[in-house]
This record gives structure tokens, C-alpha cells and sequence, in this order.
């Protein structure tokens, strides 16, 4: 953030710029410092450019710094001219005004711009919101935008301890009822959902999205019931990676897969929400077994690394351990470490080389080691 004081920077000396939205209310909230947005007052596309910045804007004109690389936006306006979040007629000319720009954002807390001098430009009072930890609307206009919502509930799941106006709430749910919601396409939903699982409190963001009716919307096959909702504060609390919160997220849906595939969520995360399911069947089958002298065992947990393909991918694997551990008592992480590290470390080669040219026995005999190796651990 820029405080008085701060050295000249050639590429905006002259230029009206504010630091705007999340970097202001994080610093207002005492958070760490993440990247920062500009807004540029009474510029046109012709000056930034002559000054060096770099155009990436499709739909109305930001820039990159020439050396910090930093978003600068020209202040706007949005007129409502179609369905969906990008329906919207933008208009960028050097008469618009710092406030007309944050007249246009979706939450208060996000309207706040900071000048050069350290100065607060607050017109929509959203400190106080900070103060108060209120999510709270901008405008009416917040039921034009469908990716409102999905902020609104992203950010209730980064902000736990932040309540959403009832007003707020109403709105949204008029959004989806008016069909905007609609109007979203899968990967604009993927980019908040994941945002919104890597968040504190990921349930929350299903919360809302289920209160404002959305969520069959967005993400139709999605069950989300309050066991999910404890597995994911699990995950979060255990700092568990995205693709294994996903998994957690879609686990006790009838097809994770086509909830996954419906969103455009990465291989990775559909891989995951595949193999979840099974893992837990398989661990709550192994947890049938009494007797730990049996070989019953051991078989049950050399099948559930083969399964999972554990061997070429370990990590993936003890993720998908860890994340069973959100959902079944008794999973011992640090045990099934071990298990994987003995059947690895069984020499696949000099299994090979010792069956002396009768390779129809190579797979039974490498069985049988990494069976004992088990059985050993």
C-alpha cells in the first residue's frame, strides 16, 4: 500500500491512481498485504500507453505497471445490456469519477480506494462494515451480476466471522430467482469455488450458495449436507490441498465425477473426487478386520494401493489418507506412511531377475513381497 512518503514512480507521476479493493479492507483488517489493484482517474487507453503500461483488458481497458507488473484499470461505469456477468456496457471516459467507480463494486467492503497520501476515499461507508464485519451490497445493481454471488459467498467463507446483511441475502436470492445465475458459464463458477475451498471456512461459501437456492444451479449432482460441511472444516483445519477438499466437498455425492467434470475442476481434483469414495469403503472394510496377526488385512491395504495407484503416485495417495481421515475415526496417517514406504521399497528388478527367465511368475512373486513387506511393517 502506498504510504506518504513512498519514493516517485515516472510511470504515474501525473496520473490520479487509488489503490482500491481487497488490498484497502485487508489492510483496514490487519492482514497481510497480497497484490494490489489501481484505479487511474481521467486518463484515456492513449496516455497509459504512451507512458509505458501494458494493455491486457478485453472488455474495457487495464493495464500492467511497465515494472511492477501491477493491474491499473481506468476508473468506469456499467450499464446492464444482456444476461449474465458479461452482460454489461462499460464506459471508461476521463469524466468518470473516483466515486462513480466504486458506485459499480459488489460489496462495501470492497468500495474503498486509498490515495498516494495514505488518504481514505470511503463514499459507501464500508469501514464501518469492516468495523461491524458486515458483507454488505453496494447497490441494487447486485442482482445484475450473477459472479456477485459467488463472491458474496466465497468471501463468507474467507471472512467466517463476517455475517451478510439480510438484505444482501435477499438480493441474491433474487438473483438466482430471475434466472442470472443461470448465465454462468462452468469455469467462471470453478475459479470462486476453488477460491472459496482454499478458504478458512469452506463450508460457508455452500451455505449461501444453498440459502440463496444457487447451488443446484452452479453445481447440479452437488450434495451438501452438515456431515460435508464437518469434513471440510476438517480439511481446512488440517490444511488439506485443494484437490483433496474437493473430493471431501463432492464425497458423498452420487457421481463426484460428473459434479467435477460439470465445473471444469482440473484432473487433479477429478481424480480425487474418483478415488475418495473408495478409499473409505476400502478402510472401512479394513476396519472389520480383528485379528492383526491375519493376512486379511494386508491383502485389503496392498489392494488399496494398487487401486489408487499408490505406488507411482504416493503423494496423491496419503492425501487421499488424509482426507478419509476427515470422515472415519481410527485412520492413522503416519502407519499408512509406512505401509506405502515398505511395499515401495521392495526392489521390482531383483524380483525379476531371481524367477530366471519365467516372467509369468514376475507379477505373482512381486505380489507376494510386497505382501510380506506388509505383513513385516
Amino acid at each position: 500500500m502506498v504510504k506518504p512518503g513512498a519514493a516517485a514512480d515516472a510511470a504515474t507521476t501525473g496520473l490520479e491512481v487509488y489503490v482500491v479493493g481487497g488490498a484497502v479492507r485487508d489492510d483496514l483488517l490487519g492482514l497481510p498485504a497480497g497484490d494490489r489493484d489501481w484505479v487511474v482517474v481521467g486518463a484515456t487507453p492513449e496516455a497509459m500507453a504512451r507512458r509505458g503500461f501494458i494493455p491486457v483488458g478485453g472488455d474495457f481497458p487495464v493495464f500492467l505497471h511497465p515494472q511492477t507488473k501491477e493491474e491499473y484499470a481506468l476508473a468506469r461505469t456499467e450499464r446492464k445490456s444482456g444476461r449474465g456477468y458479461k452482460g454489461f456496457t462499460f464506459y471508461t471516459g476521463t469524466d468518470v469519477t473516483l466515486e462513480q467507480d466504486l458506485g459499480r463494486r459488489d460489496l462495501t467492503v470492497n468500495a474503498i480506494a486509498r490515495a498516494p497520501d495514505g488518504r481514505l476515499i470511503d463514499p459507501l461507508d464500508g469501514q464501518a462494515d469492516v468495523r461491524a464485519r458486515v458483507l454488505r451490497h453496494v447497490g441494487n445493481a447486485f442482482t445484475e451480476d450473477p459472479v456477485r454471488l459467488l463472491r458474496l459467498a466465497r468471501f463468507a467463507a474467507r471472512f467466517h466471522d463476517f455475517s451478510i446483511a439480510p438484505e444482501t441475502m435477499t438480493l441474491a436470492r433474487h438473483l438466482v430467482a430471475n434466472g442470472e445465475v443461470d448465465a454462468l458459464v462452468p469455469e467462471r463458477v470453478w475459479r470462486e469455488v476453488a477460491k472459496g475451498l482454499s478458504a478458512a471456512r469452506p463450508g460457508r461459501m455452500f451455505d449461501v450458495l444453498c440459502d440463496t437456492g444457487a447451488l443446484e444451479r452452479v453445481m447440479p449432482g452437488l450434495v451438501f449436507n452438515d456431515d460435508v460441511a464437518r469434513h471440510l472444516a476438517c480439511g481446512a483445519q488440517r490444511e488439506l490441498g485443494l484437490a483433496a477438499r474437493f473430493a471431501l466437498l463432492c464425497v458423498v455425492s452420487p457421481q463426484p465425477e460428473h459434479v467435477a467434470r460439470h465445473v471444469r475442476a482440473p484432473t487433479e481434483c477429478i481424480d480425487y473426487a474418483r478415488l475418495l469414495p473408495l478409499v473409505v469403503a476400502a478402510l472401512n472394510a479394513a476396519a472389520g478386520v480383528s485379528s492383526a496377526t491375519d493376512a486379511l488385512p494386508a491383502k485389503a491395504w496392498l489392494e488399496l494401493i494398487e487401486r489408487c495407484d499408490g505406488l507411482r503416485k504416493p503423494d496423491r495417495f496419503l492425501d487421499l489418507i488424509g482426507a478419509a481421515q476427515c470422515m472415519l475415526d481410527g485412520v492413522d496417517v503416519q502407519a499408512w506412511r509406512a505401509r506405502l514406504h515398505a511395499v515401495r521399497s521392495i526392489d521390482a528388478g531383483a524380483i525379476a531377475k531371481a524367477q530366471h527367465g519365467q516372467p509369468e511368475r514376475i507379477k505373482e512373486a512381486l505380489h507376494e513381497a510386497r505382501l510380506q513387506a506388509l505383513l513385516d511393517s
